[in-house]
């Protein structure tokens, strides 16, 4: 038999790596009762020179049901994906889908003129313009190399 050195740090950093993979995946715990997980809407942001353009992912769920609030700086987005009932005498129903209310609050790397937002709801993508405000698009900042040099 072999004796194997044992390294406590090696599985601590498999535990982080575990944790890691755990918390990148787009899920929080479920509030109240549920125990299962709530997956919270994917998205998906582009800025050009203009606009923000943002793209959140909640199909299933009827555009009344949503509630979206934009601020110069964030966009809320939060909704409830409501369960349908379902009885059966003698089967077994199981359901991988996810239901229960979600939010999610996704900040801006630019001020927006918050008035001015376009929304399309189609096919359970919600896509938003976001246009800059107009101290955003003009905004130069002068780097100054005298100084960062010295």
């Amino acid at each position: 038999m072999a004796l194997v050195r044992w390294n406590p740090w090696r599985e601590m950093a498999t535990l982080q790596q575990q944790m890691n993979r755990l918390f990148d995946e787009t899920l929080v715990p479920a509030t109240g009762w549920e125990r299962s997980l709530v997956r919270v809407p994917a998205a998906e942001m582009e800025e050009t020179k203009d606009a923000i353009h943002l793209k959140l992912e909640v199909p299933g769920i009827e555009a009344k049901d949503l509630d979206v609030q934009v601020t110069e700086n964030a966009v809320s987005i939060s909704g409830e994906r409501k369960e349908e009932t379902k009885t059966e005498e003698n089967g077994v129903t199981k359901s991988e889908f996810h239901y229960g209310k979600f939010q999610r609050v996704i900040p801006l790397p630019a001020r927006i003129q918050n008035t001015q937002v376009q929304a399309e709801y189609k096919d359970g993508i919600l896509s938003l313009t976001l246009p800059k405000s107009e101290e955003e698009k003009n905004k130069v900042v002068k780097v100054n190399l005298e100084e960062a040099a010295a």
